[in-house]
């Protein structure tokens, strides 16, 4: 099995950061640094919660006025680049964590440290709960950032407002209305950063989830603009399109009930062991006398804990297809361990879809 990402934690990171803090702070204490991240429950500890803890504990031995202390982590910034310290980055996420922790009732230095500490390791966990707090103030800062010259600072202003963005904090006024964040949308569209752009392309397909009519609005008037923003919508509208929404497969040409067949559709592994693959394939052939543009993709059914089962959909391909033209399709399916999903044995289905909708099911069985 591969290594926890929570190792990046290591006793060798915390010795060569602990010289760094040791050179920009007066008096460190290194060795009882140490002992304080190391202390009892260290292994039990989760990257989040040892993310946590260390910014906890580096709080003991900062500045107690908080601008002092953020000035201290631009310093500690600053050498970690000119040392060119041997990161993967993700370990300095206990930065912007600091200021989330202890800088809340001080937004003006706080957002000017973000603004600074986003440029060395992202920051779109910690700017939530100051958009909680101070959301008129938020969105107004949000929009400037989207017009800054650094585009880790562009991508927090569309990043760190997500409305539904994975393992943060919920922004609840922004789920029910993204109006307000469409403006720091336009502004990203067309961003030369492609970092950027992947962002905005992630926000929309938040915001699809809740609020399709909307997105779908926003195709009309970014349509055709670029090809980088035509990338941006289509990716924006992944959601929609594995859902077969029909408005989103009219708009990018696979609208309605095409003319092909899916044939002799087989699971090639009835009986899938976990850790094993699921492999079928099928035949497709366009009936008609003229070409067809499809969309094709592929169901999991997987089973889950109570024994019903829930659909997950993955892109095929998306290709036009001649005339009379038969093409056979093979494809496989992991059930190897992965920490995003749990596997369950029993009965599970497998089905084929073209331009949103389902032509052909058949069931498998996974087992241990």
């Amino acid at each position: 099995m591969p290594t926890p990402l929570k190792e990046v934690y290591s006793p060798r990171f915390y010795d060569q950061f602990g010289q760094v803090l040791a050179w920009v702070l007066p008096g460190f204490d290194q060795e009882e640094f140490t002992r304080q991240i190391f202390a009892e429950g260290w292994e039990s500890k989760e990257l989040k919660e040892r993310m946590r803890h260390t910014a906890q504990v580096l709080h003991r031995f900062m500045p107690p006025a908080f601008p002092e202390a953020v000035a201290a982590i631009g310093q500690v910034i600053e050498q970690l680049r000119e040392r060119q310290f041997p990161v993967q980055h993700v370990e300095f996420m206990f930065f912007p964590d600091y200021v989330e922790l202890y800088g809340l009732e001080d937004p003006e230095t706080s957002l000017k440290a973000l603004e600074s500490i986003t440029q060395f390791i992202s920051c779109e966990f910690a700017v939530r709960p100051f958009i909680l707090k101070y959301p008129d103030r938020m969105l107004a800062q949000l929009l400037a950032w989207s017009g800054h010259a650094h585009p880790a600072v562009r991508r927090l202003a569309s990043e760190g407002s997500r409305p539904r963005l994975p393992w943060a904090m919920a922004l609840p006024f922004l789920k029910r209305d993204p109006a307000p964040l469409l403006p720091i949308l336009e502004n990203l569209k067309a961003d030369p950063a492609d970092s950027v752009r992947r962002s905005v392309a992630n926000h929309l397909n938040d915001i699809s989830k809740d609020h399709p009519d909307l997105v779908l609005q926003l195709l009309t008037s970014w349509q055709g603009q670029s090809k980088a923003v035509d990338a941006v919508v289509k990716h924006g509208c992944r959601t929609l399109l594995k859902q077969g929404h029909p408005q989103a497969l009219q708009y990018f040409g696979f609208g309605g009930e095409a003319p092909v067949e899916v044939a002799d559709f087989k699971v090639l592994t009835p009986r899938v062991a976990l850790g094993q693959e699921l492999v079928f394939s099928f035949f497709l052939k366009n009936l008609a006398e003229t070409p067809q543009q499809v969309r094709l993709e592929y169901g999991v059914y997987y089973q889950k804990a109570n024994g019903s089962l829930a659909r997950k959909v993955f892109k095929i391909s998306e290709r036009g297809v001649a005339p009379g033209e038969e093409v056979l399709v093979t494809r496989r399916q992991s059930f190897r361990y992965i920490t995003t999903r749990t596997y369950h044995p029993g009965r599970h289905r497998v089905s084929v879809i073209v331009n949103g909708q389902e032509k052909a099911i058949a069931d498998f069985t996974v087992v241990r």
